[in-house]
């Protein structure tokens, strides 16, 4: 049986770094399909199974970020990593608050978007690690599975949440009341890599705020001065047969 090679979307519409960056990646291990704008991407989107999309912000037919945040509003996640050549934080933060789940800023290493494509797909398809003790988490009517990666309300109804902000909740629901810093949600949801913003980890608590509590009343993320984040509500852990 063949191994599945991941299939990545490259949408730029700057024809030669489609084909370097297409002999490149698919000298790592991946297949890759090309897209020149906005529509190209759609189309391709609409007939092949695309793993991950590597999406510049800049197109001749309309912008990489609204496309993410159009994708995102369909409830298509697809992951997507940002290519920007825009250098202030501001508008890196912005592609994460259209939903993206990363960026890398141009010009780049070839080999770093590579890394941060495996890191990406690592964080949103692989399964938790096997234990004997496989958990599940309810909290406020939600029920959180890490191993299935799912997030559902007190109705039963799928939330979908990027990879970045599940690993997060994650985080908190495996810490309840904990006091969390800003290094320390880097430490553990990126390992420290280059060039992560340390506002990012602002913009998915931002991000699950509003997923898990769209009226905006009550409160499950407490912001603590000068300290970070703390899960305030009761957690109940139900451990699962592995």
């Amino acid at each position: 049986m063949t191994e599945h090679k991941p299939l990545i979307l490259v949408a730029d519409d700057d024809p030669e770094i489609r084909r370097l960056l297409a002999r490149y990646i698919e000298g790592q291990d991946f297949r890759v399909l090309l897209a020149a704008s906005c529509r190209e991407l759609r189309e391709q989107l609409a007939i092949n199974p695309i793993d991950l999309v590597v999406l510049d912000v800049l197109l001749p037919d309309g912008s990489g970020l609204d496309t993410c945040r159009d994708l995102r509003a369909e409830r298509n996640m697809v992951p997507i990593i940002l290519l920007t050549a825009l250098k202030e934080d501001i508008d890196r933060i912005l592609g994460l608050e259209m939903g993206a789940d990363d960026y890398l800023g141009k010009p780049f290493n070839p080999r770093e978007l590579v890394a941060r494509i495996r890191a990406v797909l690592r964080r949103r398809a692989e399964p938790m690690p096997p234990s004997p003790s496989a958990k599940r988490y309810q909290f406020e009517g939600f029920v959180a599975d890490p191993r299935m990666r799912s997030l559902a309300d007190a109705q039963g109804n799928s939330i979908e949440l990027t990879g970045a902000e599940f690993d997060l909740l994650r985080l908190f629901l495996e810490r309840p009341g904990r006091v969390l810093s800003r290094d320390q949600l880097l430490d553990l949801t990126h390992g420290r890599d280059d060039d992560v913003l340390d506002r990012s980890i602002d913009v998915l608590i931002s991000r699950l705020r509003r997923k898990l509590n769209p009226s905006g009343t009550g409160r499950l993320f407490k912001t603590v001065r000068n300290g970070g984040y703390q899960l305030v509500v009761k957690v109940e852990v139900q451990d699962l047969p592995s």
